[in-house]
C-alpha cells in the first residue's frame, strides 16, 4: 500500500529501559482513520497501555505525534501533540504546542515518537534524518529549558537543531510540569513534563532535511499565498497579528468576564495596568510566530531593572496575564512577565501555576494556610513578590512549594477544612482564564473535557451572539445558522458546542492551530479542505474531518471510562453556581438545573448514556471503533 503525501509513514519507538529503538510503518489506512496527533495517541494509549498504569511509572507511554498538516508550508500548521496518562488528573493526558519542533520531526523522517521505560541515568534523544541516538544527559540535568537546548546544540554542533526539553520542574515531577521548545512554545497542560522527568528523559533533539512532499506543491504554494494576502482582512487574525492574545484582556474586563481573585469576581480594578496598551509600552520587545505562519501572534518581552526578563523565554500570553495578574490580583505587569519567564525557564504550566497560587492565596486569607506553613511569606492577593517566591518554590518543590506542586485538588485534600471550595479545577486540572458564568458553553467544555478543564474545546460563546459575527458565518456549513445569546445554555448552544468540538478535536489530530481556521477564525472550511487535498491527495470533505475529530474524542473518553471516570466527574466548582458580585455581569450565575440538562443533552447528542457516559456500541461502530467496544467489554467497563 502506498503512503499518502504529507507523512513520512514512520513511527519511532524508543525503550529507555533497554536503550533501544525500532521503526514502525503503520500503513495508509491507519493514517487516514486517525490523521495524527490526538488521533494517533488515543489509539496507541488504549491499545497498548494497561488500565491503572501509574502515570509516573516506566510503563506509562509518552507519545509525541504530529498531524498530516504539520510542517506542510501552509499557515498555522506547526502543531504537535504530547499524550500520556496525566500525573495531574489520572485521565487521558494531552497537550499541543506550536513552534518548530513538530515540523522538524517530520523533516527528520518520523510522524511520531513513542517512548516507554525509564533510563538508569538522564538521557536525551537525538533524531536526525531517520537515525536515532540515546545520549547521556547527565551534564545538562538540572539546567533550565533554554540552557539545556543551547547545550545540546553546542554538543552536536548545529544551531538549527530543534529541542523539546523539560526544566527543573519536570525533573522534580511537579504534576503540571510542561515541555518547552524554543523556550516559549509549551506543551503546557496535564503534566507531560513530569512524565518525561519520570523517564529521566531531559530532551528530544531533532534535525531534518527531508520534508514530506505534498500531493500538489503548486496548489499548496497558491493557497499559502492566498492566506498571506487574506488573513489581515479577517477580524480575529488581524487582532492576533496586531496584539496577540494579550489583546483579549480588555474586552473580557469590559464584559465582566475577567477571572479575578481566584474567580471570585469577573472584574479587576488593575486591568488597565496589565492590558495590551500597557504591555506594548512597558515590556513589548517584538512579535514572534511559529513555523510557516504569518499571523505571528506570539509576543516577546524584555525588561531591565528589578524584574529583569530574558526575551528568549517569550512574553506572557492572555492566559498567563490572567493567571498571574487578575486571578492573583497583581497589577504589576513586569512581575507578571517575570512569572512567565520563570515558568518557561523551569518548565511549568502557567495556568496551573498561577491558579494554584491563587488557590493558596485564598486559603491564606481564610486562615487555612498560616505564615509558618507558607515559609514566612504573606501570600495575600496582590502581593507580587510573594507570588514570584511561590513560583520558584513550586518548581524546586521547596517548603510549601512541595505541596502546591501537587496541584490545587491534591493540596486542598491535604489541607482539608473546606479548602476544596477554593480549588478552581475540574478532574484535577486548574481552570483556564475564562469565566463560566459569562461563557456557559466554555464552562460546559471545562466540565466534560477528558483532560480536565480546557478552553480549547469549541467556539467561545460571544462569537455566536451576533448575526454579523464572522465566526457565526463560518459555522453555517455545520448547520449553525442563527445567533445564540452569550449567556444561553439551551439546546441550540449545546448543538453548536457539539459540532464545533469535533472540528477542534480534528485540529489536534491534524496538527492545525485553531487560531488559523474556522470555526475559531473567519477562514472558511472550504479553504482548509482544499489545503488538505493539496497536501494528501485525499478526496476529503467536512464530513470526514468532523468524524476524525469525533473519533478522537471517543477514544480519549473510552480511556477515561477504563480508568473509572464517570459522569459524576463532569462537574464544575460550586463557585460558578453563585452570582458574580460585581462588574457588568453582577448577579449572574450558572443555573444548576440548566447546566445538568445541558450535560444530559450533550451526552445524548454524542451517543453516550446520559447517566454513565458509556458510548453505545452503535456509536462506536459508526465511528469505525468496534475494537474500542470490545476493549471496554473485556475490561469490564460495560456489557451493553
Amino acid at each position: 500500500m502506498t503512503m499518502p503525501n504529507g507523512y513520512s509513514g514512520k513511527i519511532l519507538r524508543v525503550d529507555l529501559t533497554r536503550l533501544s529503538s525500532e521503526v514502525e510503518e503503520p500503513g495508509e489506512i491507519f493514517y487516514r482513520r486517525y490523521w495524527g496527533g490526538k488521533g494517533f495517541a488515543g489509539h496507541l494509549l488504549l491499545k497498548e497501555q494497561s488500565a491503572g498504569t501509574d502515570p509516573l511509572s516506566p510503563d506509562n507511554l509518552l507519545i509525541l505525534a504530529t498531524g498530516v498538516m504539520t510542517g506542510s508550508n501552509l499557515p498555522a500548521m506547526p502543531r504537535f501533540t504530547v499524550c500520556s496518562r496525566s500525573p495531574l488528573t489520572g485521565c487521558f493526558g494531552e497537550s499541543e504546542a506550536g513552534g518548530w519542533w513538530g515540523p522538524e520531526l517530520k523533516f527528520a523522517g518520523f510522524d511520531a515518537v513513542v517512548v516507554k521505560g525509564c533510563a538508569e541515568r538522564p538521557v536525551y534523544l537525538w533524531i536526525r534524518d531517520g537515525q536515532v541516538e540515546i545520549r547521556d544527559a547527565s551534564r545538562i540535568w538540572g539546567l533550565d529549558t533554554v540552557d539545556a537546548q543551547d547545550a545540546i546544540r553546542e554538543e552536536l554542533g548545529d544551531r538549527r537543531i530543534r529541542v523539546a526539553a523539560i526544566g527543573p520542574a519536570g525533573e522534580r515531577l511537579v504534576r503540571y510540569a510542561c515541555i518547552l521548545n524554543e523556550g516559549k512554545h509549551a506543551n503546557g497542560r496535564n503534566g507531560m513534563g513530569a512524565v518525561m522527568g519520570s523517564k529521566r528523559l531531559k530532551a528530544i533533539a531533532v534535525r531534518g532535511t527531508k520534508p514530506p512532499k505534498p500531493f500538489d506543491p503548486e496548489e499548496v504554494h497558491r493557497l499559502a499565498r492566498w492566506y498571506a494576502a487574506e488573513y489581515l482582512n479577517n477580524p480575529t487574525t488581524r487582532i492576533l497579528y496586531e496584539a496577540g492574545t494579550p489583546g483579549l484582556l480588555s474586552g473580557l474586563q469590559a464584559s465582566g468576564m475577567l477571572p479575578t481573585r481566584n474567580f471570585r469576581s469577573g472584574s479587576f480594578e488593575g486591568a488597565e495596568s496589565i492590558g495590551w496598551d500597557a504591555y506594548r509600552q512597558e515590556i513589548f520587545a517584538g512579535p514572534r510566530g511559529c513555523f510557516g505562519c504569518p499571523i505571528r501572534c506570539k509576543r516577546e518581552a524584555r525588561v531591565e531593572g528589578r524584574y529583569t526578563i530574558d526575551p528568549r523565554y517569550g512574553g506572557p500570553e492572555y492566559e498567563t496575564l490572567g493567571a498571574f495578574g487578575s486571578a492573583c490580583a497583581v497589577s504589576d505587569l513586569r512581575a507578571i512577565a517575570k512569572a512567565n519567564e520563570m515558568c518557561n525557564r523551569f518548565g511549568l504550566d502557567t495556568i496551573s501555576t498561577g491558579i494554584t497560587i491563587a488557590f493558596a492565596m485564598e486559603c491564606f486569607e481564610n486562615g487555612l494556610l498560616g505564615i509558618e506553613e507558607l515559609d514566612g511569606i504573606e501570600l495575600r492577593f496582590g502581593n507580587a513578590d510573594a507570588m514570584l517566591a511561590m513560583v520558584e518554590r513550586i518548581a524546586r518543590r521547596e517548603g510549601i512549594g512541595d505541596l502546591l506542586a501537587e496541584g490545587s485538588a491534591r493540596a486542598a485534600a491535604q489541607i482539608g477544612r473546606g479548602a476544596d471550595r477554593f480549588a478552581m479545577q475540574v478532574k484535577g486540572q486548574e481552570l483556564p482564564l475564562h469565566e463560566p458564568r459569562g461563557k456557559p458553553a466554555v464552562g460546559l467544555g471545562y466540565a466534560v473535557s477528558d483532560i480536565g478543564a480546557d478552553h480549547l474545546l469549541a467556539v467561545h460563546d460571544p462569537g455566536l451572539q451576533m448575526r454579523e459575527s464572522a465566526i457565526l458565518k463560518v459555522m453555517a456549513p455545520l448547520g449553525v445558522l442563527e445567533p445564540i445569546d452569550t449567556l444561553d445554555l439551551g439546546p441550540r448552544k449545546v448543538r453548536a458546542f457539539y459540532y464545533a468540538e469535533s472540528i477542534f478535536a480534528f485540529w489536534k489530530a491534524a496538527g492545525v492551530c485553531n487560531f488559523g481556521y474556522a470555526p475559531r477564525v473567519a477562514i472558511p472550511f472550504e479553504k482548509f479542505i482544499s489545503m488538505a487535498r493539496a497536501v494528501t491527495g485525499w478526496d476529503t470533505d467536512l464530513f470526514e474531518i468532523s468524524k476524525v475529530g469525533e473519533r478522537a474524542i471517543n477514544m480519549s473518553h473510552a480511556f477515561n471510562l477504563r480508568e473509572g471516570i464517570r459522569r459524576r466527574d463532569d462537574r464544575l466548582p460550586e463557585r460558578f453556581f453563585e452570582p458574580l458580585p460585581d462588574g457588568r455581569l453582577q448577579g449572574t450565575a450558572l443555573s444548576r438545573q440548566e447546566y445538568e440538562e445541558a450535560v444530559t443533552l450533550l451526552y445524548q447528542m454524542k451517543g453516550w448514556d446520559p447517566t454513565t457516559g458509556f458510548p453505545t456500541r452503535g456509536k462506536l461502530a459508526e465511528l469505525d471503533l468496534d475494537w474500542v467496544a470490545d476493549l471496554l467489554c473485556s475490561a469490564g467497563v460495560t456489557a451493553w
